[in-house]
């Protein structure tokens, strides 16, 4: 009723106004941003734009799915060979990139040990604290055993699959912000306004003494 009453207030008449677009607030999505939401996503989103930004050429793996990445083990890994990179990036040729993923801390903890004795290979490493993700996260309905998380899970791979843009680099939205704002990926005002700093703030215990 409220909803009624401010529109008659405004003077809205429905009848009078012809067909329109929808607003897009948010611009269009893509697959590598549905993705996100599964254990390996944000590492597949990432090296579908990173490979192609450095050679030209889309990330070596079928149908752009970096399969050894996908999955609910608890740790994944892959390696990527840089080979015959753009101009700019010629000092990368003959690199192997080393990542890995893992969710659930125990995954999590491993890869943290190796990275404190100074023993882990990757460049790059993906952690989710949930097991298999946000889509088994707490703001989903807890799933009742792993067939569901898989589903689930099988669920945001064939939503990418389906997706016009499955690059994040693609997306005309973040093509529009970067030539209007943003100007360039990694330029002063970018990396100002979207990157981040962490700074150690020590244990909680010690602020409550």
């Amino acid at each position: 009723r409220e909803l009624a009453s401010m529109i008659k207030e405004a003077g809205i008449d429905f009848k009078s106004i012809g067909d329109d677009k929808f607003d897009d607030p948010l611009g269009l999505s893509t697959g590598a941003a549905d993705i996100f939401a599964t254990t390996g996503g944000v590492m597949e989103a990432a090296l579908r734009t990173v490979y192609e930004v450095v050679t030209g050429r889309e990330v070596p793996f079928n149908k752009l799915r970096v399969e050894p990445i996908r999955g609910l083990e608890k740790i994944k890994t892959a390696d990527i060979k840089i080979e015959n990179p753009l101009e700019d990036y010629k000092f990368l040729d003959g690199i192997t990139v080393k990542v890995a993923v893992t969710s659930g801390l125990s995954g999590a903890k491993k890869l943290m040990k190796e990275i404190s004795e100074g023993k882990s290979p990757y460049h790059f490493i993906e952690v989710m604290g949930c097991p298999g993700g946000c889509i088994s996260g707490g703001g989903q309905p807890r799933p009742s055993d792993k067939d569901t998380v898989r589903k689930r899970t099988e669920a945001i791979w064939r939503e990418d699959e389906g997706k016009e843009y499955r690059k994040s680099h693609d997306n005309p939205a973040i093509k529009k912000i970067y030539e209007d704002y943003l100007e360039k990926p990694l330029g002063h005002k970018s990396h100002e306004l979207l990157h981040t700093k962490y700074t150690q703030r020590g244990v909680f215990n010690e602020y409550i003494k």
